[in-house]
């Protein structure tokens, strides 16, 4: 596909998040202008603060919770991912063993359990997102590859996963792309949704049970006072028994959180509605979320309108790990993701993108969410999802609720929760180290799969990336 066909695709493609393209998107909660108290104050209003303030509610009815969200909720990571909700709290199983195998057996039930109550709190709360439990689909697009998935597929089934390997007419069968080699649909540890509204449905679920929200609220200060924790906003302030703080990847109120991660922006395209000749020319019955095998991988998925959202490959580090709206468009960044997308799918030519964007995801070394206590108990935190957030969200505000409330869950024994990452340097070590990984990565896929000596270094490190 040329250059210009390709611009051509993404002329009309809105500068937004497809999810929160709504007319129907709630209105803003009244913003913060007076001095309230609390007994939980929770800090965002994305997936882990929503779910921490749900679940707290839920255990003890009484419990005063306030919301505050410096935005609206889920206008951030949490509204525009590509609704992946997996049931892997470790990045998937391979990181998990890699990391804690003693543990990973519990690691996966808990996992599992999570999902499933994460189904049931949608059909509670009459949440209409979409869940669907679809399961994964991992192609082979390198002959390499093909080795990886039997590995994986073998590995699966040890640890209790329902999960087969397809060979090239299999997966073809399933969904039709000439570059597909093999694949591997797990079939167990993954649901499609949409994610904002499930964002906005655990939102209104907040509000029924009577958390007291409070939207374009930035909270700019969190300091001791007389035994209480205050937040002081822009026209106003909470003085609260305890704090739970999910903001994600925007800069810790608390500075110990600060350098356990880095924000790295992500960008997704949608596609316009396929036509019923379109979906015949590729299949895709079962609707299963894909990713590749590439260290730069992509994922997609079918919306429930029947568009494609294609996503992933070029994460993005700016210098000083800043945040900005302009950050979200990336115009080489959507030509690149635009002409593999017509690679993968010859037989779409012609299709047209209609959402263009990105957003930054809370990156950790060890790519997967850490919850600790801070000012003597009175403060929690959960971060560094690093992209896997949707499911595992629900698990790091589990955590957070046990923590402040002292209670000594299962998930509070395991090493892997007490554990923190490994700290990534300051800058400008910060940068290079980013940069010099992402050239490594991308030379590894070009060799095989084989990682070089930064690499093996990084693994050695504990800081090791394998998609």
């Amino acid at each position: 596909m040329t250059a210009a066909a390709t611009r051509a695709a993404l002329a009309d493609a809105k500068p937004t998040p497809f999810w929160l393209d709504r007319d129907d998107a709630p209105p803003p909660a009244a913003h913060l202008r007076t001095v309230e108290s609390a007994d939980l104050a929770v800090v965002g209003g994305g997936y882990t603060g929503l779910w921490t303030a749900l679940l707290a509610k839920e255990a003890d009815p009484d419990r005063d919770v306030v919301l505050l969200e410096a935005r609206t909720c889920g206008w951030a990571a949490s509204g525009r991912n590509g609704g992946f909700c997996a049931a892997s709290l470790t990045h998937g199983l391979q990181n998990g063993i890699a990391r804690y195998p003693d543990e990973i057996a519990t690691l996966e039930r808990l996992g599992a359990e999570n999902l499933d109550e994460i189904e049931k709190a949608v059909a509670r709360y009459g949440i209409d997102c979409h869940f669907e439990r679809t399961g994964e689909l991992a192609v082979a697009t390198r002959p390499h590859e093909i080795e990886w998935l039997h590995e994986d597929v073998a590995q699966a089934q040890r640890h209790g996963h329902d999960a087969v390997f397809l060979d090239r007419d299999a997966v073809r069968a399933e969904l039709d792309s000439p570059t597909y080699l093999a694949g591997a649909w797990f079939r167990d540890r993954n649901a499609m949704l949409n994610p904002a509204e499930l964002a906005w449905g655990l939102r209104a679920a907040c509000i029924a049970l009577g958390v007291r929200l409070f939207e374009r609220t930035p909270v700019r200060t969190l300091r001791r006072d007389a035994g209480e924790v205050l937040l002081r906003t822009d026209e106003g302030a909470v003085r609260a028994r305890r704090v739970a703080l999910a903001t994600n990847a925007f800069p810790g109120l608390l500075r110990r959180m600060r350098p356990f991660t880095v924000p790295v922006y992500d960008y997704a395209l949608v596609t316009e509605p396929l036509s019923a000749e379109q979906r015949d020319a590729i299949g895709w019955r079962h609707r299963q979320g894909l990713a590749d095998l590439a260290n730069q991988f992509h994922y997609y998925r079918l919306t429930a309108d029947d568009r494609i959202l294609w996503g992933g490959y070029d994460a993005v580090y700016y210098f000083g790990g800043k945040i900005r709206d302009e950050y979200d468009q990336r115009a080489e960044t959507f030509e690149l993701l635009a002409e593999q997308f017509f690679a993968t799918f010859p037989q779409l030519s012609g299709l047209r993108f209609s959402h263009a964007w990105g957003g930054a995801i809370d990156t950790s070394s060890r790519f997967f969410a850490h919850q600790r206590l801070a000012m003597d108990g009175r403060v929690a935190y959960s971060t560094g999802y690093t992209g896997l957030g949707v499911g595992a969200s629900r698990f790091g505000a589990r955590v957070m609720v046990d923590l402040l409330d002292g209670r000594q869950s299962e998930a509070l024994r395991l090493r892997a929760i007490r554990d923190r990452p490994v700290p990534f340097p300051p800058e400008p070590v910060r940068w290079a180290g980013i940069q010099l990984t992402r050239r490594a990565l991308a030379r590894a896929d070009e060799r095989d799969g084989r990682r070089g000596p930064w690499l093996r270094l990084l693994d050695r490190l504990g800081m090791g990336f394998d998609s």
